[in-house]
């Protein structure tokens, strides 16, 4: 229930950690929790209360009383206002603290465990990484949403973007119409569609991918030697894309003797760059359009071995029985009940878990019970954002 007083004064709070959307953690004298955008750890602060509940408040900051060391001038004009980023007003070394503690909390609270991550594994590029991005346009300008809003914020660069994206935004009309110059030309893939969802205002939506090809060609990723069709379904940071495939590669262990299935398998890129190791690999997906995509990139580099079916994770039957490896790699919401069923009747010796987030991974540990979690490492795949994948490798009892 709110309190009329609380909403209407400031409070002085200090900062001892970050949420899970990156906001920062305080207590109030009455013990809730109070979450606050934009603060960092070690923060002194007066703030102001814009929501409360029972157990917990939002605030906002009114004025920095005593500012943390980990604090950093903002490197982006549309910071906080944008939505894109949580973390450029702290330095990219708390970034990963705050991540690391992230999982650490997920799998200690949820999941009962009492392993910890000891790095955020990263490729040290921190802005320019992105090969995806997604424009919105209200008729009168063109940009990304303000955050928790449907607001365009007009945006002329994105620092998280590659140079070929941005070079694209400065072109962009507000009715979303490219004027690409001629030798962005083949490095651009836009897809322009209307948005009509109820939750929307009326308005406009394009995707922009870069990538390389020729005139005429789909675009194309090298990932450690292998080549892949690059579709709505890729991965938007190439290189730290690389990390996570190679410690999944790591983690399944796979010989020629070995059979692997991986659910949830997208357009098969995990699928080929750890089945390449198996005798035989079968990928999972119920887009159809993406098992196409899938097929054309195991025909790409050459792998007969290599098969893919479309359907559901929960739901799938194939002449496949007791595999050495299963892989998943499910949407943020987690494994379904049906699918966590379906890995239970497979049996396999070992699963790869790769997760976006630490709280439905670790609540799905719970569940997967006859299996011990022998190995888990983060990778900071999205940079200045709050998010953070994991890889965890589980063993069989």
């Amino acid at each position: 229930m709110k309190n009329e007083y609380d909403i209407h004064r400031t409070h002085a709070v200090t900062i001892t950690g970050y949420g899970s959307g990156g906001e920062g953690i305080a207590r109030l004298d009455d013990g809730r929790v109070v979450f606050v955008r934009n603060a960092a750890r070690g923060d002194v602060l007066e703030i102001s209360l814009v929501k409360e509940q029972t157990r917990s408040a939002r605030a906002e900051i009114v004025r920095i009383l005593t500012s943390s060391p980990y604090r950093i001038e903002p490197d982006c004009p549309y910071y906080p206002e944008c939505g894109g980023c949580d973390f450029r007003h702290i330095t990219y070394e708390e970034e990963l603290w705050a991540k690391r503690r992230r999982v650490d909390d997920a799998l200690a609270r949820i999941a009962g465990l009492s392993t910890s991550i000891s790095e955020v594994h990263s490729t040290g590029q921190i802005n320019g990484y992105r090969n995806k991005a997604v424009l919105h346009s209200d008729g009168n300008s063109v940009g990304f949403y303000r955050s928790t809003s449907h607001e365009v914020v007009p945006v002329k660069r994105c620092m998280l973007l590659n140079e070929d994206l941005n070079n694209a935004i400065q072109t962009m009309k507000p009715s979303l119409e490219p004027s690409l110059e001629p030798s962005l030309e083949p490095r651009l893939e836009p897809s322009l569609e209307p948005t009509h969802k109820p939750s929307l205002k009326p308005g406009r939506e394009i995707t922009l991918r870069s990538g390389r090809n020729g005139i005429g060609e789909p675009l194309k990723e090298e990932l450690d030697g292998l080549v892949f069709r690059v579709s709505g379904f890729f991965q938007v940071n190439t290189g730290a894309t690389l990390l996570l495939y190679q410690k999944v590669r790591e983690f399944a262990d796979l010989s020629k003797e070995d059979v692997l299935v991986d659910m949830y398998c997208g357009v098969g890129t995990i699928t080929i760059f750890a089945g390449r190791d198996a005798g035989y690999a079968l990928g999972i997906e119920n887009n159809p359009a993406a098992v196409d995509v899938a097929r054309e990139n195991a025909r790409i580099n050459g792998f007969s071995h290599i098969e893919f079916i479309a359907a559901d994770a929960a739901g799938w039957h194939a002449e496949v029985s007791n595999p050495d490896c299963v892989i998943v790699d499910p949407p943020r919401k987690g494994l379904s009940p049906g699918a966590i069923r379906k890995i239970l009747e497979l049996n396999p010796l070992r699963i790869v878990y790769v997760s976006c987030d630490p709280a439905t991974l670790s609540r799905d540990l719970r569940e997967l019970k006859c299996y011990t979690v022998k190995d888990i490492c983060a990778i900071d795949m999205f940079p200045r954002t709050s998010n953070v994948e994991c890889c965890c490798l589980l063993v069989r009892d």
